[in-house]
């Protein structure tokens, strides 16, 4: 297939197909929430965090092996998530922030459902 600048396809309709447009690609994801800087994603096997183009964080994907817990505090107003990785110790927020790193997601009121369902499916499957 050649893949043009302009975003045409090989097939010559200029479109888009059909197939490609109904795809999840979280179909095998036990829990997938879209939180304010990045979209957990719960699998079996590991967790990823996806990343808006805008973060300055990339894309981080950890097997469960290495994850150890989870920190996570519902806040006032914004609360997050932190992957606890074996062997890293876990950053901290100041007095009036919470942490900011490759591994913390951050949720508003309206996503703690979510947030605490994504806890419970890392704590489950967690090894480390």
């Amino acid at each position: 297939m050649i893949a043009f600048l302009w975003g045409g396809d090989d097939d010559g309709d200029g479109g888009e197909d059909a197939d490609d447009a109904d795809v999840d690609p979280h179909a095998e994801a036990v829990v997938v929430c879209a939180f304010l800087d990045g979209t957990l994603v719960v699998y079996e096997d590991r967790v990823c965090i996806e990343r808006p183009a805008r973060s300055r964080f990339d894309d981080t994907t950890v097997p469960f092996d290495d994850v150890r817990g989870v920190d996570f505090d519902t806040g006032i107003t914004i609360g997050y998530l932190q992957l606890e990785l074996v062997g890293v110790t876990p950053d901290t927020g100041g007095l009036l922030s919470d942490p900011v790193n490759e591994r913390t997601v951050h949720f508003g009121w309206g996503d703690r459902a979510c947030a605490k369902r994504a806890r419970d499916a890392i704590l489950e499957r967690a090894r480390g």
